[in-house]
């Protein structure tokens, strides 16, 4: 007897929908075939398990397992139950008339209890799409799968429950969650806050035109000044995500399996801190089967490098593209995968291999020497590509001793929000880009118009300086931005001179 059952498989960040059919005839044999890879073909060990432990049995006849599309690659656990369910149909151990109407997946432990699955939100996307009733899941991600409105979403613990469901002998409840209300809830509930950090007023102004335009960071001082507090600050005063940007952020989380068991539509901007030794495919996104890296799991958010001269070069130097383009692509023979990657980049580094390099103060310090060869870790095209260079000095005892608490993040992000509504209408007409960050050339010259007092300062700057074209333009983004946290229509002498000041690493003597 042939049935066919239906599940899943992710491809980059969306969902494809993969028939199992089982098919049982005479003799005793166990094919699996469809391209499965060596989590799938173990199965039948875990099918065989919870089928005896929940009073069923798997027939001792020749069953052949058929996953099409033959010719796509499936991998994982999650086919589990999809292929048990499907074996008890045809086995006629079970009466099911309506297997067609729901996708079903779930990694089967060997008492028939299932285990999480990655990738629960595309797939519950995918079903809605193509017309499937319900969508039957362990419990662990059922709320993920229940922001999808329009289709009903099954939490299961174990196989036995899943059998009594089509059996018609229980009632399973769909589950239901009002999105928006659970979205909203958690959007004023942050970890940390502005208001902790004591005195680099002037560091907190910089943070705000970076969050305000979504333009890219990096921040030079020696050890304790506070550079990893004030980057893991930054995401508060980002303004909230909207539902569209929640649900991509919490696709791509779904896939490499991020997201918290029994949590539902990520609400807050998410950070993302990798280690130094990180490889260029985990930080980028790769493999033999394409995962995405970090920055595309900092996607609407904030991706922090934390002593920027210790990470690999090469790993550095593919963030390149990205950086310009807001995606990474992964091309492999036989096939290419495209993974999101709009985030803010928020580098720090120490000035030196000590830290202290030219402070007559402590005992180590670095030779002009040693600072070039330390700098020449990370290359002039990258820096290019960081809209601003801000210098953090440590702070000082009185101000640390102050009892006065800083700006709460609340108020600084509601003037980046109003910031960010002004540049959202005037990009209203182009639907990549929507912030002054992702401006192109063409933009850029039709919107940071300059007067001739602004056009000599500038000038000024760049004969000084040397700097690149795309230095030139970073500057008049980082200016338009400061434009529109002010509420100014033009770009006046002062933003230019304000936005100059934030490139420390073109100006003279950093290099000795």
């Amino acid at each position: 007897m042939l049935v066919k059952v239906y599940g899943s498989a992710v491809f980059g960040v969306e969902a494809t929908t993969i028939t199992v059919e089982v098919n049982i005839d005479k003799g005793i044999a166990y094919h699996l075939v469809g391209l499965a890879d060596s989590a799938i073909k173990e199965s039948s060990y875990r099918i065989s398990a919870a089928l005896k432990n929940n009073g069923y049995t798997l027939p001792g006849k020749k069953i052949t397992v058929n996953m099409a599309p033959a010719d796509m690659r499936k991998e994982g656990s999650a086919y589990d139950l999809t292929i048990a369910m499907g074996i008890l149909s045809a086995s006629n151990q079970i009466q099911v008339d309506n297997l067609k109407d729901f996708i079903i997946m779930g990694e089967l432990s060997l008492d028939g209890g299932l285990q999480p699955i990655r990738g629960a939100l595309p797939i519950a996307i995918k079903a809605k799409e193509e017309g499937f009733k319900g969508f039957l899941l362990p419990k662990q991600n059922a709320k993920e799968a229940a922001v999808v409105t329009g289709l009903d979403v099954y939490a299961v613990d174990n196989i036995k429950e899943v059998i009594e469901f089509f059996r018609g002998n229980s009632e399973l409840e769909p589950l239901i969650i009002d999105t928006k209300k659970e979205f909203y809830k958690k959007l004023d509930t942050p970890d940390f806050d502005f208001e902790d950090v004591k005195g680099q007023e002037t560091i907190k102004r910089c943070m705000e035109i970076a969050a305000a335009g979504g333009h890219n960071i990096i921040l030079i001082g020696p050890p304790g000044s506070g550079k990893t507090m004030l980057a893991k600050r930054l995401p508060t005063i980002l303004p909230p995500m909207s539902l569209m940007e929640a649900l991509e952020t919490t696709k791509i989380h779904s896939v490499v399996g991020k997201i918290r068991e029994n949590a539902g539509l990520m609400s807050h901007r998410p950070f993302r801190s990798p280690h130094h030794t990180i490889s260029d495919v985990a930080l980028v996104g790769g493999g033999a089967y394409p995962q995405p890296g970090e920055i595309s799991l900092s996607h609407n958010g904030v991706l922090f490098l934390d002593e920027l001269p210790e990470f690999k070069r090469s790993a550095l130097e593919v963030m390149r593209q990205p950086l310009e383009d807001r995606e990474v692509t992964i091309s492999r023979a036989k096939f290419t995968v495209t993974y999101p990657s709009s985030f803010m980049l928020v580098a720090s580094m120490n000035p030196s291999p000590s830290g202290y390099f030219a402070d007559s103060d402590k005992a180590i310090t670095s030779s002009p020497l040693e600072m070039q060869r330390y700098m020449g870790k990370i290359s002039g095209p990258l820096l290019d590509r960081i809209d601003l260079h801000i210098e953090v000095q440590p702070v000082p005892f009185e101000k640390l001793s102050e009892e006065r608490r800083g700006e709460a993040s609340k108020a600084i992000r509601e003037r980046v929000t109003i910031a960010r509504e002004i540049q959202t209408k005037r990009f209203s007409d182009s639907k990549k880009v929507h912030y002054n960050a992702q401006m192109n050339t063409k933009q850029i010259g039709s919107y940071c118009q300059l007067n001739e007092a602004s056009k000599t300062l500038l000038k000024a700057a760049m004969d000084r300086l040397n700097l690149s074209a795309r230095a030139y333009d970073r500057i008049l983004k980082v200016s338009r931005t400061i434009c529109d946290l002010e509420g100014a229509e033009n770009i006046l002498p002062e933003h230019i001179g304000e936005a100059i000041q934030y490139r420390s690493l073109d100006r003279e003597g950093w290099l000795g």
